[in-house]
């Protein structure tokens, strides 16, 4: 009888725990497609708060800062227009969340409209309760480039 107990036990701890995962990722999943919104729409007030003070920004042009990437949105210098996300894969360690995001990206940039593929991985991190994006680097890719589930 204790046996069965304890197997029932570790079942509902189990559950309970990939349920907790599963929706921690389906948050995040939501998050990310947010963020895409908001810098599609120039919501800097709202990517502020989102992006961690220390977060950094990796572009095929250089690396910067929050308030660099935050004044690049606004200003309209890199509007991005939309991210169509073909695929997206989301791995959570503890605090921190992983997505790697394989896009095709539609921007306006020096005066030109521009669309590129891009794998882009996004790192959060939840403090005090929030996630906060800690970083977001866009690699260039082929179009033929695939994420491993």
């Amino acid at each position: 009888m204790k046996s069965i107990f304890i197997a029932l036990l570790f079942l509902t701890l189990s559950s309970l725990s990939w349920a907790q995962t599963t929706s921690t990722e389906q948050h995040i999943t939501e998050l990310s497609k947010t963020k895409w919104e908001w810098m599609a729409d120039k919501r800097v007030d709202s990517l502020a708060t989102l992006f961690d003070d220390r977060s950094r920004f990796v572009h095929m042009s250089g690396t910067w800062g929050k308030e660099r990437e935050l004044e690049i949105i606004e200003s309209g210098s890199i509007h991005y227009k939309q991210a169509d996300v073909h695929d997206l894969v989301v791995e959570v360690f503890g605090h921190t969340a992983i997505v790697w995001n394989r896009i095709t990206l539609t921007a306006h940039v020096r005066g030109n409209d521009v669309s590129t593929e891009f794998t882009v991985t996004e790192v959060y991190q939840k403090q005090d309760g929030e996630w906060k994006l800690l970083d977001l680097t866009f690699s260039s890719v082929r179009d033929t480039h695939e994420l491993e589930h």
